[in-house]
């Protein structure tokens, strides 16, 4: 079956039920006329009524059609209250009794509808009272009458209305019970139905906080990655040229302005590489040609080549392989670090430190430079974002940064993240 666009085969089977719900309240409400006329047919066909009081018996018929018609529809709601209710069992049992002395016809099928109506419009014991009244005036129409003043009939006779008000009890509570179950039900479907939507909502919600989470995080990337590659870059190919400015003029004398340019050449084609490389989220080239430790020394040797600075790079402990996140990072905090020490520092010797322990891996980065008191702005303001890109990128690996210095004494830079086995972390 195929269902309009945006309605749901649980809605179908939800109103199919509505409707069959509806229908048989329905038929259950026009169960005591049915009983009514279908007594009334059988008496005449039968001819259990006699002719001097046929009108006499539609009389009646006419008057308890009218009191079923009254319930069912006008005077519904009035028959629900508890003293209208009473009145009207009262007058329909009345009218039961007078119909069953008649014929036993009224008795077998339109007695039925007492058993209906006292447990519907009666509360509490006085349910079982209008059930017993009725079942006390079908049983004496059965047997013909009310039992001989003897007590084997009357035994009989009440034995006879208590079974019945014990049947007409147990199933109508069965059936009370099933229809308050059936309302519960309804109820915790509703309840479920309600908590769906919501949580419908909190999942666009969150859809939503996570779209803008993953532009966050790319903004943040993007702004690391340009930092530690194309900004660092840059400043490396202004020092080059500055340099060859500065460089002798003379002839035979430009050995340096010529080796000057071509490290600044050099630079400019790394870090447009670098940026590709960042447009497309990978990681640093050094780490693709080399291990960790190699590419930190060559990093280390290259910076020294570039600034004439001493410096020297040591690695500790076993080698292994890292998650290629984890040697990102430390390899972007040496190359931050290294950085800020060339711009601000004026450092005659520093030293780069790798470490590999059982649950971490550490990288130091020393300088003998001019250092700075903590709380003041660290390297200076330049070096701001540096340090906050160096933080997060430890951060996001749950590792931690560590700068000491003071005046006079240079600075020291310790980060520390999980030893990520590469197998371990996917990568």
């Amino acid at each position: 079956m195929v269902l309009p666009l945006g309605v749901s085969m649980e809605s179908v089977f939800e109103g199919d039920l509505d409707r069959q719900e509806e229908r048989l309240r329905r038929l259950t409400a026009a169960v005591p006329a049915f009983l009514l006329a279908a007594s009334t047919v059988l008496a005449l066909l039968t001819g259990d009524l006699p002719r001097a009081r046929l009108a006499e018996v539609l009389g009646l018929v006419a008057l308890a059609a009218a009191l079923v018609w009254a319930v069912g529809g006008p005077f519904a709601a009035r028959a629900a209250r508890p003293w209208p209710g009473a009145a009207f069992v009262a007058a329909l049992v009345v009218l039961i009794a007078a119909l069953s002395a008649h014929s036993a016809w009224f008795a077998g099928f339109f007695g039925f509808s007492g058993y209906v109506y006292s447990w519907q419009f009666l509360r509490g014991r006085w349910r079982l009272a209008g059930v017993a009244a009725t079942a006390a005036v079908i049983v004496a129409a059965y047997m013909g009458g009310l039992p001989d003043p003897a007590p084997g009939p009357i035994l009989l006779y009440v034995l006879f209305v208590a079974a019945v008000v014990a049947l007409v009890a147990v199933f109508s509570h069965f059936g009370e019970v099933t229809a308050l179950r059936s309302d519960e039900r309804r109820r915790m479907v509703e309840r479920l139905r309600a908590t769906i939507r919501e949580n419908e909502g909190l999942h666009a919600q969150l859809l939503v906080q996570a779209r803008e989470a993953g532009v966050h995080d790319e903004r943040r990337r993007m702004a690391r990655e340009i930092h530690d590659t194309l900004a660092q870059g840059f400043v490396g190919i202004i020092t080059q040229l500055q340099a060859a400015q500065r460089a002798p003029e003379a002839p035979g004398e430009g050995a340096e302005w010529r080796q000057r340019v071509a490290h600044a050449l050099r630079l400019a084609r790394e870090n447009l590489a670098e940026a590709r490389r960042s447009v497309h989220a990978l990681g640093p080239a050094p780490l693709e040609e080399a291990p960790l430790p190699e590419a930190l020394a060559g990093l280390t040797a290259e910076w020294s080549a570039l600034t004439g600075v001493r410096a020297d790079f040591a690695a500790t402990g076993p080698v292994r392989p890292l998650h290629t996140e984890v040697e990102a990072a430390l390899l972007r905090t040496v190359q931050e670090s290294l950085s800020n020490v060339a711009r601000h520092a004026g450092a005659t010797r520093v030293g780069v430190t790798l470490s590999y322990m059982e649950d971490v891996v550490v990288v130091d980065v020393r300088d003998d430079g001019a250092g700075f008191a903590p709380g003041g702005g660290g390297w200076g303001a330049g070096a701001g974002f540096g340090l906050r890109s160096m933080r997060q990128r430890a951060a996001g690996l749950a590792g931690t940064v560590e700068i000491e210095s003071a005046p006079g004494a240079g600075t020291a830079v310790s980060v520390a993240v999980p030893a990520l086995a590469r197998e371990a972390a996917g990568g």
